[in-house]
This record gives structure tokens, C-alpha cells and sequence, in this order.
């Protein structure tokens, strides 16, 4: 794989402050939930199924709002963006899902080039950062592929890759190995490794926790909503 793309933008730093999430009157998805995670550190959030994972990782990339509380990224306070400012906020964040999210009818690089081609980029930037971003994940002789004609794998890369070509200052991740087998899994977090080392703050909801050892990084563990425990591997 290729050297990850330089940050261009300013590192993304976040805070949670008492945040509730409730989807039911009997029951919070997040409870009374406080953290902080630096810029330029990379995350692991694990705990069991319906511990708050995916509800984090919403909030985060202003997919919901919070109940209560406050969620700053970049010293903005998300959860009260209006409407009309939520799109550019998400601009600044890329996303990676489990099941890709790909665009089946469209080439490789018309499915990395969707970010950028929403935010209305020249075509020649448009062109270089493509390129730029496949030659990160390793699929620059992919580009005129349709999805359906990749691996597990690459499509997964591919979906990484779409998430960096804005070059954002945070990368949010909700499972992505969890169709991929022990190798192309390693692989796929040496990736986010790359990436962050390159200056992108990255968070990861993961249940990968041999994975995760190997990876040495900091490991929130939620349960039932709330932070059960904040260490790191050894």
C-alpha cells in the first residue's frame, strides 16, 4: 500500500460532556457519558452488542443528536449545529461502515470520488486525490472496477479510501474488519494506523479484542451506556 495522504487540515480533537442518548423512555443508549480524546490519537471503542458502540459513532458524525449533554469536535458543539451546517461538519469527517456502502453501478473511482464531487471540486483536484487516495489503500489498478468484481477486502479498502480522499481531520470507523478474516483484518487496521500516524484522528467501534491488543492503542470499553473502562494495551 502507498504512503497515506497528508493532513491538510487542522487535527480533530473532541469532548464529551455528560452526554445521554435515550431512544426509549425506559432505557439510555449512552448514559451521563464523559470523555476526551486528543488530536491525532487513535481510538478503540469496544463493549458488548448494544453497549452504545454504534450510538457513539453516530453522535460523533452528527448522525443524531444527543438527549442531553454537549459533544464538542474542534471546539464546536455538534449537537446544536443547525440543519443547514450539519452537511459542511460532515465534510470534515470521513466515515467507514461494515457493509461498505459502495455504489454498485459506478467504478471504483467514481464511488471514491463521491465526497468530492458533493463538495464540488474541480475536476483536475478531483482527479489527483482519487489517484492519490487509491494509491494509499492499494488499489491504484482498480479504478475502472465495479464493486462487485472486488473482495471483501478491497471493497472495504475502497470504502477508506472514498472516507480519506477529503483528506479529514477525523475518521470514524464502526466495525470495519467485521466481515474480513484474521489477516486482511490486520491489514485494514495497519491502514488506520498509517493513517494516523500521518495526523488523522481516528475512531474505531470494534469487538475485535485480539485485534485490538495488537494494535497498542487506547481502548474505551462501554457497557450498558456507559464508560466501563479507559486503558491501553500493552
Amino acid at each position: 500500500m502507498g504512503r497515506p495522504l497528508a493532513n491538510t487540515l487542522n487535527p480533530a480533537s473532541i469532548e464529551l460532556k455528560r452526554v445521554t442518548m435515550r431512544y426509549r423512555p425506559d432505557r439510555d443508549a449512552l448514559s451521563d457519558l464523559s470523555l476526551e480524546i486528543q488530536e491525532r490519537e487513535m481510538i478503540f471503542v469496544t463493549g458488548a452488542s448494544g453497549a452504545g458502540k454504534s450510538t457513539l459513532l453516530r453522535l460523533l458524525a452528527a448522525l443524531e443528536r444527543p438527549t442531553r449533554g454537549q459533544i464538542m469536535v474542534r471546539g464546536q458543539n455538534i449537537g446544536q449545529l443547525p440543519s443547514r451546517r450539519i452537511p459542511g461538519y460532515r465534510r470534515q469527517i470521513g466515515l467507514v461502515f461494515q457493509d461498505h456502502r459502495l455504489l454498485l453501478d459506478r467504478t471504483v473511482f467514481d464511488n471514491v470520488a463521491l465526497p468530492l464531487v458533493i463538495a464540488g471540486s474541480p475536476r483536475r483536484e478531483l482527479t489527483k486525490r482519487v489517484r492519490a487516495a487509491l494509491q494509499t489503500v492499494g488499489l491504484s489498478d482498480r479504478e475502472t472496477a465495479r464493486p462487485m468484481t472486488l473482495s471483501g477486502g478491497e471493497q472495504q479498502r475502497v470504502g477508506i479510501a472514498r472516507a480519506i480522499v477529503a483528506r479529514p481531520p477525523l475518521v470514524i470507523a464502526d466495525e470495519p474488519t467485521g466481515n474480513l478474516d484474521p489477516a486482511l483484518s490486520l491489514e485494514i487496521m495497519q491502514l488506520f494506523r498509517r493513517l494516523n500516524e500521518a495526523g488523522t484522528t481516528v475512531v474505531i467501534a470494534s469487538h475485535a479484542l485480539g485485534l485490538i491488543e495488537r494494535m497498542g492503542c487506547r481502548v474505551l470499553k462501554l457497557n450498558q451506556g456507559t464508560l466501563a473502562s479507559d486503558s491501553r494495551c500493552a
